[in-house]
Parts: C-alpha cells; structure tokens; sequence
C-alpha cells in the first residue's frame, strides 16, 4: 500500500499497488466504492496484467482519508486524484475508471491532461442528473440535506442499496459520501460529457448491452469515443462480467479506437 499527502491539512489518498512496466494503469472507483475490491481481479487478468497498476481509493472512500473539510466536488476530487498520481511519479497513465470515478477521470484529463494518455470510462456518469428521493445511489443521497443525512439518511440509505454496495459504502465518510453525490448530479461546468468530446486522447465507453444504445453516443462516437457495449452484465461490469470486461479493456488499450462490441468470452473457448 502506498499513500501521498494531497490536502494542505496532510489528508492522505490511499492506493494499492501493483509493480510492472509502464504505462502505469490507475483504476478508479465508483461512488461508496473502493478500487481495491472492485478491480483487483481485474488489474491482475491474463490480459492486463503485467502493467505498473495503481488501485486507488478516492479521498474521502475506502482505505483513504475522510477529510470533513474537504468539498469533495468533482474538480476537487480531480485535483487530489492529481497530486497523489504526481507524489506518485505518474505521468501519462491508463485511466479505467467506474462510474463517478469515470466523471472524476473526465475532469482529471481536462484539468492534468499531462497526466493521462487513456481513457477507458466504465458506465461514467457523463451528465447532471435529478435528485429522486427514495432512490438508491447518488440522485437518492443528494435529495437529503447533509445534515438530514448525517442525522438519519445514511440508515435508510444502507437499506436500501444493500449488502453488496454497503459492504463498501460503509468505508466512506458520511460527509464525503454526502458531498460527493450531490456534486456528482450536478455535474461540472462544462459537463463531463462536453470534456469528453473535447479531449485529445484514446477514449472508450463501456456500457451494459442490455441497457441498449448510449444516449448521445452517435456524438461521442463521431467525435473519437469508442462506445463499447459489454454482455452479460449490469453498471458494475468488471463484477458481473470480469472476462468480458478485461477483453473490451485490454482491447481500448492496445486497439485503434474503433467502436466494436465487447467479445462473449464464453464464445472464445
């Protein structure tokens, strides 16, 4: 494990990693995840291993501080993201990044562009969206006031995204993971999908196949976004198909950029 300092108050982001040959390849978590849990299968696959690879925790989640400070919006978690990978000695890294983590790639890219030569988004929130209370995820943490939500919300939060994501969600701090669900619906300015078609560099999309078509993705793919449908699988498509998704992985990282469907794996044997 390593750490680096990130925060004028000496708050920490945390990683794990693994030794290899460059490019280094830095894995990103979603919201209320964790990187070590989410991509070690991934990071250590036939396909994808062998790479320098960086399984980080963003500040406030997993084994990284939880900074009650901090404002935890996505430019601030891009800039912390930016020192750690700095202290680390990175440049020029592999970005795989899921979900809220992919936003905070998107904003990372913009902002550091030394720092990243690629880009693969994992299902990345590329919008705004609303706050639907009741709701799992962030649009249903964002509806709470912070303080309804440190007095009560977390519980009822808990119950209902379950097992599964608490087991990682537990880790973060409640603040943070407040503050970082409702920066997330609102996006950044300009929106990450706007970042993203602005971007200079190889960029793909990797999405559920059984959530059908991208929306805007004729945009993205026209602008030199791979969007990748992967089967089998739902938002966490490293978990749910791992083969499947180190495939389409290790293809946007080696390939030409083209948009193609990730292969079945199950068909290659």
């Amino acid at each position: 494990m390593r750490n680096a300092v990130v925060t004028p108050q000496g708050d920490c982001i945390r990683w794990v990693e693994l030794p290899g040959r460059e490019p280094t390849r830095v894995y990103v978590h979603g919201l209320g995840a964790t990187s070590p849990a989410y991509f070690a299968e991934i990071a250590v696959h036939p396909l994808l291993a062998g790479s320098r690879s960086l399984l980080i925790d963003l500040l406030g989640h997993g084994i990284s501080d939880r900074p009650t400070a901090f404002d935890y919006t996505l430019e601030a978690h891009a800039d912390a993201l930016a020192q750690a990978l700095t202290s680390a000695g990175v440049t020029g890294a592999q970005l795989i990044a899921h979900s809220m983590g992919g936003s905070v790639a998107i904003v990372l890219a913009a902002r550091h562009p030394h720092l990243v030569s690629r880009l693969v988004l994992v299902d990345a929130n590329l919008d705004p969206i609303p706050r639907r209370p009741g709701a799992g995820g962030s649009s249903g943490i964002a509806a709470y006031s912070e303080e309804e939500f440190l007095a009560h919300g977390w519980r009822e939060v808990r119950d209902r995204v379950g097992a599964h994501w608490w087991s990682t969600m537990r880790l973060a701090g409640r603040e943070a993971l407040h503050r970082s669900a409702v920066h997330l619906t609102r996006g950044s300015v300009p929106t990450m999908r706007q970042l993203l078609l602005d971007l200079d560099i190889p960029r793909t999309y990797l999405l559920p196949a059984a959530d059908g078509p991208l929306a805007g993705g004729d945009v993205l793919a026209a602008a030199g976004v791979a969007v990748v449908p992967v089967p089998d699988c739902g938002h966490n498509i490293m978990l749910d198909n791992p083969d499947a998704f180190a495939h389409a992985t290790a293809a946007a990282l080696t390939g030409d950029g083209q948009e193609r469907p990730a292969p079945n794996p199950s068909l290659l044997h």
